[in-house]
């Protein structure tokens, strides 16, 4: 299970390295709306599917300077839960220790997006990370008493 939750971290932190990618490019580029058309087509996805219009009108909407700012911190993001993984691979206690405390410190807000408007990727993201903290929490729990 600690290698799956470990998994699970990489791919966040890959999928986090290449949306903050695609944001420095996008900034750099300028022509935010063009080019992120030019990427749907690419990857033959449909421009006028109902979420993919939304994102790229959301994303489309932002300046340089908010693009950059975003990308900054999904940087961050992505070098946690790369920590967390490596740490997780390499069975060290300190990252089952950091694991816990970084996806308990964002059940509140994953909560609150919830609360705010539901779906069903929500809810699956905040279930997926509260089994995490549980799992997490009882492993840690039954190592001291074992030492």
């Amino acid at each position: 299970m600690l290698l799956a939750i470990a998994v699970f971290k990489l791919l966040k932190s890959s999928a986090l390295l290449a949306a903050g990618v695609g944001g420095v490019l996008l900034a750099r580029d300028g022509h935010v709306y063009a080019s992120l058309l030019k990427v749907v087509n690419q990857l033959r996805l449909d421009p006028d599917n109902h979420y993919i219009h939304a994102a790229i009108g959301k994303v489309s909407g932002l300046d340089k300077r908010r693009l950059e700012e975003l990308s900054l911190g999904t940087f961050v993001y992505a070098a946690v839960f790369l920590v967390e993984g490596v740490g997780l691979v390499l069975r060290k206690r300190w990252a089952e220790y950091l694991t816990t405390i970084v996806t308990a410190s964002f059940v509140p807000f994953e909560a609150y997006e919830l609360w705010k408007q539901a779906s069903v990727l929500k809810v699956v993201g905040l279930v997926v990370n509260l089994l995490i903290v549980v799992y997490l929490a009882l492993r840690l729990r039954a190592e001291r008493r074992r030492d």
